[in-house]
């Protein structure tokens, strides 16, 4: 009788830990993300950028990576600058379809939402 009540409270503090990690891990993904919402919400974004980079900036699965990651974020404003005007790899260039400001006020705006908050 013992080794079962034995058994029983083992498998119960190993069920106990195991619910308390899954809820500790849970709770630590789930905090929110830097605010990106200025680069999301301009209307640039949306209709030039958002179809590749996802409404989030996010990035999408076989399209375009992430606006809010630690490479975008070490990236100079001058890389980002020639990367949207003359585009890189399977990014088409928007230097006749954006004009000056708009793609310097999207740098801004991308910088912006790589500030860690």
């Amino acid at each position: 009788m013992r080794a079962y009540d034995a058994r029983t409270s083992r498998l119960a503090v190993v069920l106990f830990s195991f619910l308390f990690f899954f809820f500790v891990l849970s709770s630590a993904y789930s905090e929110e993300k830097p605010s990106n919402s200025t680069l999301t919400s301009d209307s640039t974004y949306q209709m030039n950028c958002a179809k590749c980079h996802g409404k989030t900036a996010e990035g999408r699965h076989f399209g375009g990576p992430s606006l809010v990651s630690e490479k975008v974020s070490s990236s100079s404003p001058d890389d980002l600058r020639n990367i949207i005007a003359n585009g890189k790899g399977r990014m088409p260039k928007y230097s006749g379809k954006l004009s000056a400001e708009d793609i310097n006020r999207l740098i801004l705006e991308i910088k912006a939402a790589n500030i860690k908050q």
